[in-house]
Formats: structure tokens, sequence, C-alpha cells
């Protein structure tokens, strides 16, 4: 009996599909936002902006020379600690998504590869400058910090993207509703 349901589902948005109306993909695009992902993506672009900056300051003890291990330690765990913090939020961004409208679920869908590739090079970083405190010049250690800046670059301008894009969304909408103008 599901396959039916499925069968004869998938055959309505196929037949609906030429008229370009799918009842069950149009629910899904018209679903509001919600107002509790709204509030996550906000405060990870606060975040993600806190670690763009963390990353920005390692990538330039990279031409600082007398600057010792510890000074690149100390930047590491801050940084290791707001990618933490920023971890928690895109873990709730995460578990809210059935909540979410279709253009915060990609984001949140796009924000996580990030997140892993930030948190992986961040602990190879930790990991290298465990074992080579000395070797602070040395060309590894400096591509995997200029690489992982480069990705928090990314990723505080992909949030604050799509933030900008909620806001602009919603004042969009407010302002068709106070001209009563029609939705499509």
């Amino acid at each position: 009996m599901k396959h039916q349901t499925i069968k004869i589902t998938m055959l309505t948005c196929l037949v609906a599909g030429i008229a370009g109306v799918c009842p069950v993909l149009q629910a899904a695009a018209d679903k509001p936002e919600s107002e509790g992902v709204t509030k996550l993506l906000a405060d990870a672009k606060r975040q993600a902006f806190g670690i763009s900056l963390d990353a920005a300051t390692l990538d330039s003890y990279l031409r600082q020379p007398n600057l010792n291990w510890v000074s690149h330690a100390t930047e590491i765990t801050r940084m290791k600690n707001d990618i933490n913090d920023e971890a928690k939020t895109v873990q709730s961004l995460n578990s809210m998504r059935l909540e979410a409208a279709p253009w915060q679920v990609t984001a949140i869908d796009r924000i996580i590869p990030l997140m892993k590739e930030i948190a992986d090079d961040t602990t190879s970083a930790i990991e290298f400058l465990n074992k080579n405190q000395t070797r602070l010049m040395s060309p590894d250690y400096k591509d995997l910090i200029e690489a992982n800046s480069d990705t928090c670059n990314e990723l505080a301008t992909l949030i604050a993207r799509f933030v900008d894009y909620g806001s602009h969304k919603k004042r969009y909408e407010d302002l068709r509703q106070k001209l009563e103008l029609p939705a499509k």
C-alpha cells in the first residue's frame, strides 16, 4: 500500500510538474522560516567572524619570526575554543533542520562541510605545533595556517550572506504584505 501511495504522489508531482506545480514540493517551498534557526544563524555569523579573526591573527604570526611557539599555541587554543562553540551552534542548527525553511536547510548543509574542514585543519595545526615547536616557519605549517585562514573567511562570508538573505527576504515579504501584492 505504501508503494502505491509513493507512486501516486510521484505521479501526481510528475503530472503537476508539467503545469509547474507539485503540492508536496510546493508545501516544502512555502514553509515559513524558523525564528529559532534565524537566531542560530545570527549566532553562527558572530562566532564565524570571531574564528576568522583568530585565524587571521594566527596567519599574521607567520610574518613575525621572532614569536615563539607559546604565542602560536595560545592563539590556536583560543581558535579551538571558538570552533567548539561554533560547532555547538551548528549542531543545534542541524537538529532544527525539520523546522527550517528550504533556504535555511541549504545554509546548514553548506556550513557543515566548512566547519568540518576548519576543525580538521585546526586539529592538524595543533598536532604539528605539539611535535614541531621549533619549526614555526616550516612551509607545511604555513600552508596549513594560510589554508585554514582562507576557509575561516569563506565560512564567515557564507554565513553572513545567508543571514543577509534572510533579513532581506523578511523585509521583502513585509513590504509585499503592506502593498497588498500577490504572493507569486
